[in-house]
């Protein structure tokens, strides 16, 4: 049987798009205006109406964008801004470049997002901002997390990296906070060939600067007015954007598809694995999904067992199926913040799930056959578990 991947960025290519994306691509090269232009705009009209914004400045890379939203903001030096610990690096990675200090929060490990109702106790009088992570493709709860920062006089960012088109109460990421940012990152839902990134605002002003910012702080060619960084959105990625964001909503009800299947298929069949919810109010775009494998072990002669995740990981492994662990060390746990003072056990919710997820395969390709192999796969594990544990 051949191999499951964890994803494949080949099959969408090579079923919907390798005739238009090369016809455009071609098109773009023998224009000679490879940097700015009308691929540009015309992407950046088209994404801002798709999340329902005024604007959308596009960037090099999701990275970038947060960087850029934080510095359009005004947030730097004694700043200090709420988000989860349990995500991507770049997340607070860009507080800290900003000089801002991240404050991190535990999560519910229901959803796998921050815990909103964790938000308040951690803001303090330097508190600017509020960074919600909608991880996984999940929205986080945007309708208390918008009461608490108007209550509190705090901006909003959100870090809609892996959620392109997710929905909290009929609204769009992106569409909620004062400034969407978006990854553009191959493996996205709505994925170039290559690094890119978008900021989305419907803040006139807001948008202005950002496109100052991303080029070199210059408002006009050669006049600075303030330090910048090079940020440019490609246009050969533009252009590739442009098309297949005619294809985005196609491909996210593809993985809601695949999500309901695994979710019917693990039901009836393995009691043992904790499923992903969708969210009750939000509309999910299932750029992983993610289970949870508890792990009962306990420490024996100063070692740490070896994690259920990681067994029925390495079980899969032999049987052709690929998968993927986010992120097996929380933020407050990395060694860089650990000056921060975040002791082990001191956010316990994102330190047991970081022991306990395991991504199937998930992409908007994957056939109900594959499900099927992933979901016996994974009973083959415990069947055999089961055995050896009967006497």
């Amino acid at each position: 049987m051949s191999p499951i991947p964890p994803l494949d960025l080949t099959r969408q290519y090579t079923t919907l798009l390798e005739a238009d994306v090369s016809t455009a691509v071609l098109a773009l090269l023998r224009s000679g205006r490879y940097i700015g232009g009308q691929a540009i705009t015309d992407f950046e009209a088209a994404f801002a109406s798709y999340v329902g914004n005024d604007h959308c400045v596009g960037c090099n890379s999701g990275t970038d964008a947060l960087y850029l939203a934080l510095r359009a903001l005004d947030i730097g030096p004694g700043a200090e801004v709420i988000t989860s610990t349990f995500t991507f690096i770049a997340t607070a990675e860009t507080i800290s470049a900003v000089g801002a200090k991240p404050v991190f929060v535990d999560i519910d490990p229901n959803t796998f997002n921050l815990d909103v109702a964790q938000v308040e106790a951690a803001i303090t009088p330097a508190t600017r901002a509020i960074m919600p992570v909608h991880l996984f493709g999940r929205p986080v709860d945007m309708a208390a997390v918008m009461a608490i920062a108007t209550q509190h006089n705090l901006l909003v960012i959100e870090d809609c990296a892996q959620a392109a088109g997710a929905q909290w109460q009929g609204r769009q990421v992106g569409s909620i906070g004062h400034i969407g940012c978006f990854s553009f990152f191959p493996t996205k839902n709505l994925g170039a060939c290559g690094d890119a990134g978008a900021i989305t605002t419907n803040d006139a002003a807001i948008a202005t600067r950002l496109k100052v910012l991303r080029e070199h702080g210059q408002p006009q060619r050669y006049t600075h007015t303030e330090i910048g960084i090079n940020s440019r959105l490609d246009a050969i990625q533009a252009t590739i954007l442009q098309i297949k964001l005619n294809y985005l909503e196609q491909w996210n009800q593809q993985r809601a598809a695949i999500a309901s299947r695994y979710d019917q298929l693990l039901a009836s069949a393995l009691p043992e694995v904790i499923r992903p919810t969708a969210p009750a109010q939000g509309k999910a775009v299932w750029n992983q999904y993610s289970i949870r494998l508890p792990h009962a072990g306990s420490a024996t002669n100063g070692q740490q067992p070896e994690l259920l995740r990681d067994r029925v990981r390495a079980h899969l492994q032999t049987q052709g199926i690929s998968s993927m662990i986010y992120y097996p060390i929380p933020l407050h746990r990395q060694p860089v913040y650990a000056d921060l003072g975040y002791g082990e056990g001191s956010l316990p919710r994102s330190e047991q799930v970081a022991q306990e997820v395991l991504a199937l395969p998930m992409f908007p390709e994957l056939t109900a056959t594959e499900q099927e192999r992933v979901v016996a796969g994974l009973q083959d594990y415990f069947a055999a578990a089961v055995h050896q544990a009967s006497p």
